[in-house]
C-alpha cells in the first residue's frame, strides 16, 4: 500500500514538473554533493556555465541543478504551479518585480546587500547582478556598400531605402511571447516616438518575429538575417567569431536591462541561495565586472544609455487592460497583412 501511494505521488510530482515547459537543463557539480541548489532561469546555459564554475569554487558541498525557460514559463513555474527552486534569475525586470510584490520572494539581507547602490535592489528581494544593453546586430555582408547605421533614424533610411534588400531580413522579438521584448518594447515605447516609426517599417519589410536574442544573434551570423533588433548586447559581444557582425548600441536611446535574481519564499535550500546571491553580487562590484556597463562600449562610444528602473513602476505595463493594448498596437505596426 505505502508503495502503491509512493507511485502516486512521484507521479503526481513527475505531471507537475513537466507542466512548464523547459528549453535547456544541466547539472553543475558533485553528483553526491549533499546540498544541491535548483536554479530556475532565462540565462542560456553556456553563459551561466561560467558563473556556476565560480560560485562552486567557493561551495564546497554543493551542485546546481538548472533549468532554463522562457520568462513567460518561469512565471508559471513559480507563479502558478509553486515549483521549490532556490532561485529565479531572469532578463525580465518587470516579471521579476511582479512576483517580489505578489509575495513571492524570499527577503535576504546581508553585508553584500547593504552596499548595493539602491538602483540595484527592490525591497530586499530583487538583486540586479548585470547591466546589459540592448544592441542592433547587423550583417556585414547585408550593407555592403552601405554606411552602418547608427541609431534608429539611421536604420529606419537603411530600411526604407532598400526595401528589396531587406524584406523578410528583419528579426526582432515576437513580444506577444517573449517577456524581455515586451519589456524592451514598453520601455523604449515610453520614451521613444521613433520606436513606433521603425516598428512600422519592419512590419512592412515582413520582418521575422523571435522568442530569444541567440537565435537572432545565430541568424545574422549565417546570413540568414540582415538586421536584428533589440537583442542582449551581452550575448552578441561574448560570442567567439564577431568578425562578420556589427554590434551597434544606438547613440540616440541604448535600454538598458539589469538580469536580476531572487529567492523564492518556498526555496528548500534558502542558505545556500543566499550564499550564491552574495557571491554573485560581489563579483558584479569587481573591476570589469558584470556592473561594468563600459565594458560594453568602445572608445567614444556616444550612446545615450538609459537604465531601466527596478520597482512598483515597472507593473504598469503588466496591467492586463494595459498589455493587451500596448500588444494591440504593436500587432497593428509589425503585422500589416
Amino acid at each position: 500500500m505505502r508503495k502503491l501511494a509512493l507511485s502516486i505521488v512521484l507521479i503526481w510530482l513527475g505531471g507537475l514538473a513537466a507542466a512548464f515547459e523547459i528549453e535547456d537543463h544541466a547539472r553543475f557539480g558533485p553528483e553526491d554533493a549533499p546540498v544541491t541548489l535548483r536554479i530556475l532561469s532565462t540565462t542560456d546555459t553556456a553563459i551561466f556555465a561560467r558563473r556556476a564554475a565560480r560560485f562552486l569554487e567557493t561551495a564546497p558541498g554543493v551542485a546546481i541543478d538548472y533549468t532554463v525557460a522562457s520568462s513567460a514559463e518561469t512565471m508559471r513555474a513559480i507563479e502558478i504551479e509553486r515549483q521549490p527552486f532556490d532561485l529565479v534569475i531572469s532578463s525580465a525586470m518587470d516579471l521579476q518585480t511582479k512576483l517580489a510584490n505578489d509575495g513571492f520572494a524570499r527577503r535576504h539581507v546581508s553585508g553584500v546587500t547593504r552596499d548595493l547602490p539602491d538602483w540595484a535592489k527592490w525591497n530586499d528581494l530583487v538583486f540586479a547582478f548585470t547591466q546589459e544593453p540592448a544592441a542592433i546586430v547587423l550583417s556585414n555582408a547585408a550593407f555592403e556598400g552601405l554606411p552602418i547605421p547608427r541609431s534608429r533614424e539611421d536604420l529606419i533610411a537603411a530600411l526604407r531605402r532598400n526595401p528589396d534588400r531587406f524584406r523578410g531580413r528583419v528579426g526582432t522579438y515576437d513580444v506577444r511571447n517573449s517577456g524581455l521584448g515586451y519589456l524592451f518594447a514598453t520601455q523604449e515605447g515610453r520614451v521613444s516616438d521613433t520606436y513606433w516609426r521603425l516598428t512600422e517599417v519592419m512590419g512592412g519589410l515582413d520582418a521575422r518575429l523571435y522568442c530569444c536574442s541567440s537565435q537572432m544573434i545565430d541568424d545574422v551570423a549565417r546570413g540568414e538575417l540582415a538586421v536584428a533588433y533589440n537583442v542582449l548586447g551581452s550575448y552578441a559581444f561574448q560570442r567567439d567569431d564577431l568578425s562578420g557582425i556589427s554590434i551597434i548600441l544606438p547613440s540616440d536611446l541604448t535600454t538598458v536591462m539589469l538580469r536580476s535574481v531572487l529567492i523564492p519564499r518556498n526555496a528548500p535550500e534558502p542558505e545556500a541561495a543566499g550564499a550564491f546571491v552574495d557571491h554573485t553580487l560581489a563579483q558584479a562590484f569587481e573591476p570589469g565586472g558584470a556592473f561594468a556597463i563600459d565594458r560594453w562600449l568602445e572608445t567614444g562610444d556616444s550612446a545615450a544609455l538609459s537604465r531601466i528602473r527596478l520597482g512598483p513602476g515597472l507593473l504598469v505595463y503588466l496591467d492586463r487592460l494595459k498589455m493587451a493594448a500596448f500588444r494591440q498596437e504593436w500587432t497593428n505596426a509589425m503585422l500589416q497583412r
